[in-house]
């Protein structure tokens, strides 16, 4: 038999979770030359080694919550960032090319390449426990197919390689591979993800905190499946939008063209699937009696006559909903002791992680880029505490039947209403269209005048509470550079109260900022999965569970729906929705749909959901309104006056729906076709 060999310093690197070491590997110092396959996998620190390098193209461009030097996608019409040479308008313009934002592409395959060859070969290791071995090869395959969803994710269907491998001494002409159907990625990457999760544990101890569990399995086999089951791939009759000119070198389509709505069942299955694990909750803070710099005493939301009354998690009596939300993101929360963290890459993130995504959130005060904003839009979704609308919302698109046409609120907190413990947690000077709002839009959304703590800046005189102001004139504004808010809102997300900058790095160190753990998947997204894939059932489906041991019964009914939804209302202090908003499917999918895009804001989603949903050309298309950028503090009625931000066009044409496959995959892989909209030559 012909031995294969492989240059092994041409593929080992870093790895995520495996070691608690984080320095790259020296190979030089392990290799000389080559060595056969064999002699890796008999190796047990060679075998650790090479999964870890399956691991290490989960970072940069494959990053599911970053900044946007190497994954743009955390941006859409809620976010925004204002500097990378207008990258964000040729973003939200599709002006965009082939080339652009192109290292996905290889990295997934490179990984996909370097799992398989794991898979095949580790159970020739005689130094591993069988048990250790199952392990081993069940991370190798769920990481080989998140990286396949990853791909199906951004570009659509894509080619899915042999279980064997190809043989890369092939040419390309041998080696070329057609793309598979939406249907047949999504069944694959779920039937692996199945796989996978009969040898993961159920839990990870802290020094294994990125590697996949069962669980992290199960949730991203569910997230598959909704979007296999989501309009983009599941038109319904009346739909004009069914793709048809996304074909495969033989003209068959890629994606689905008749409605199934048993896709939907099988992704609320899936959902379900997770929950009933047991393994997770929603993360939820006590109540803080007390005062204390960056921690401050819990506002109890108004009674509801329901969720006021009762205690978690059937109530929000005795938790603090501004402090629960917040610790999930900022670093407060170790990755270990958040119960509903389901899959994270930890802190091994790349340069462009999320301390670089909080570093251009932080304020020009403590040398924050001051460039990452949030849209008007985004800033009205949030609820009022009473889970009404704000006054105005949307106002000036003027919408039927979606914009409030009210009269934003007038005026500013004065030191009298602070005395008097008026708009918690507003401070003097800050505009009431921001009082009385629910807790995550202060967890969220920096406004101006908004209190921000640097607790561990350098500098003692630059130690918080400081109050930040948005008015051109006054530093953090308009200026003449690039360090401002193109709508006058900043974002608070992921910020901690410690977090400063006033060693004036501004290198990408961003040394002063506490680690956070990356949310990749959470477990308020499996419950919204749940939720949003039972409203779109009209028949009653018997689906069997991912390891066949129950079948689950599933049927749209307004306790099902709760839920899904209920916790989440509940940990954001907000009242339930109305049993008419449940009885209606296209009122509660109204609902849905605004409950994902206020709770997983900046965590990559948006982006999808509105790809997904097939809602892109509309909600992508419409201006995106901010403050009036211009206006000094002596102007701050005409400041808080939204208009239309010149410096963040929108558009959104068809091609825009999947990225662009670039030229060199195209010419390298001859049977590979182009997304509809976009060219194969240079």
């Amino acid at each position: 038999m012909k031995k294969k060999y492989i240059l092994l310093s041409a593929v080992l690197g870093l790895g995520l979770g495996l070691s608690s070491c984080s320095d790259y590997l020296n190979v030089d110092k392990f290799f000389k030359d080559r060595m056969s396959l064999e002699d890796v996998f008999k190796s047990e620190d060679y075998s650790e080694e090479w999964l870890a390098n399956a691991y290490s193209y989960l970072t940069g461009s494959n990053a599911d919550v970053a900044s946007k030097g190497h994954t743009p996608f955390c941006f859409a019409d809620d976010m925004y960032f204002g500097d990378r040479d207008d990258f964000y308008k040729r973003l939200k313009n599709g002006e965009y090319g082939e080339g652009d934002q192109q290292g996905s592409w290889g990295a997934c395959y490179s990984g996909i390449r370097q799992a398989s060859i794991f898979i095949q070969n580790i159970d020739i290791n005689e130094e591993f426990t069988p048990e250790e071995i199952a392990d081993y090869k069940a991370q190798a395959r769920f990481v080989r197919a998140y990286y396949y969803w990853l791909l199906l994710r951004k570009y659509g269907p894509v080619p899915l390689l042999p279980e064997e491998g190809l043989d890369y001494t092939e040419s390309y002409d041998a080696l070329s591979q057609s793309r598979n159907t939406y249907d047949e990625c999504a069944n694959y990457i779920a039937s692996e993800m199945v796989l996978a999760a009969k040898d993961l544990p159920l839990a990870r101890g802290p020094l294994s905190i990125a590697r996949p569990t069962r669980g992290a399995a199960l949730a991203a086999r569910a997230k598959v499946l909704l979007y296999a089951a989501s309009p983009i791939n599941n038109p319904r009759p009346a739909d004009t939008e069914k793709f048809t000119d996304m074909v495969d070198d033989n003209g068959k389509c890629l994606i689905a063209q008749e409605y199934d709505e048993s896709k939907w069942a099988r992704a609320a299955a899936a959902a379900r699937d997770v929950i009933e694990l047991n393994q997770y909750e929603l993360y939820h803070a006590g109540i803080r009696e007390t005062e204390a710099p960056g921690f401050p005493k819990t506002i109890i939301p108004p009674a509801d006559g329901n969720f006021s009354e009762k205690e978690w998690p059937n109530g929000w009596k005795n938790i603090d909903p501004f402090e629960s939300y917040r610790s999930i993101f900022n670093g407060q929360l170790a990755a270990e002791n958040n119960p509903e963290l389901i899959f994270t890459r930890g802190q091994n993130q790349s340069t462009e992680g999320i301390n670089v995504l909080v570093g251009h959130q932080l304020p020009r005060f403590t040398s924050g880029w001051n460039t990452h904003g949030l849209t008007q839009k985004q800033c009205d979704a949030y609820y009022l505490n009473d889970g009404t609308n704000c006054p105005g919302k949307e106002r000036e698109l003027n919408l039927p039947g979606r914009s409030d046409m009210r009269e934003r609120p007038t005026g500013f907190v004065t030191k009298e209403d602070v005395e008097a413990g008026r708009y918690k947690p507003l401070a003097e000077g800050v505009s009431l269209q921001y009082a009385n709002r629910e807790p995550r839009f202060y967890a969220s959304v920096a406004y101006s005048g908004s209190v921000w703590y640097f607790l561990k800046a350098d500098k003692e005189d630059n130690k918080g509470p400081k109050q930040i102001f948005n008015y051109r004139g006054g530093g953090n504004g308009y200026t003449n550079t690039m360090f401002w808010l193109r709508t006058g809102i900043g974002v608070m997300k992921f910020v901690h109260p410690d977090d400063a900058n006033d060693n004036n790095s501004n290198d990408n160190g961003w040394t002063h900022i506490r680690k956070k753990a990356e949310p990749a998947i959470r477990y308020a997204e499996v419950l919204l999965i749940y939720a949003e894939a039972l409203n779109e059932l009209a028949g009653s489906y018997n689906v069997a569970s991912w390891d066949e041991m129950q079948t689950y019964s599933l049927t749209r009914t307004e306790d099902e729906l709760k839920k899904g939804i209920q916790p989440i209302r509940i940990r954001a202090g907000l009242p339930d929705y109305t049993q008419e908003e449940y009885g209606d499917p296209a009122k509660f999918r109204e609902k849905l749909k605004r409950e994902r895009q206020i709770e997983l804001m900046g965590e990559g989603h948006r982006y999808y959901d509105l790809r997904r949903w097939k809602d892109a050309p509309v909600e992508e298309a419409l201006p995106i309104y901010g403050c009036n950028t211009l206006m000094t503090e002596q102007q701050r009625d005409l400041f808080h006056t939204p208009v239309v931000v010149p410096s963040l066009p929108t558009t959104f044409s068809r091609k825009m729906y999947f990225w662009p496959i670039s030229h060199d995959e195209l010419k390298k892989n001859k049977r590979l076709t182009q997304n509809p909209g976009w060219t194969y030559n240079d």
